[in-house]
């Protein structure tokens, strides 16, 4: 898969995760006040509560998935020059290095 495509789904992911974020985050607060404005809701709504924290916090593990995805592809994109591979080269077969 090329870097661009890559990229472009990681994108797509940061906007879904932001946007399932922001859904939860409505549907808890209604939760809440349906709660707060009538207590016996609250051993109905709880689990429903609960399921939406728990989606919410799936995000956030999505999140530093793609960070570290992205970490690790700026690290691995670490290339050695032509001069820096005949170096080497030279090294390996116990020969000079001319600088």
């Amino acid at each position: 898969m090329s870097k661009k495509n890559i990229d472009t789904l990681i994108t797509e992911a940061l906007d879904n995760i932001r946007n399932d974020r922001k859904v939860a985050r409505e549907f808890l607060n209604e939760i809440a006040n349906q709660i707060a404005n009538d207590s016996d809701q609250n051993k109905y709504l709880s689990p429903v509560a609960a399921k939406h924290i728990e989606t919410m916090q799936r995000s956030n593990e999505q999140l530093v998935k793609i960070i570290t995805i992205k970490q690790k592809d700026q690290e691995a994109g670490f290339d050695l020059s032509e001069d820096d591979k005949s170096n080497l080269y030279d090294i390996i077969q116990g020969n000079p290095v001319n600088e």
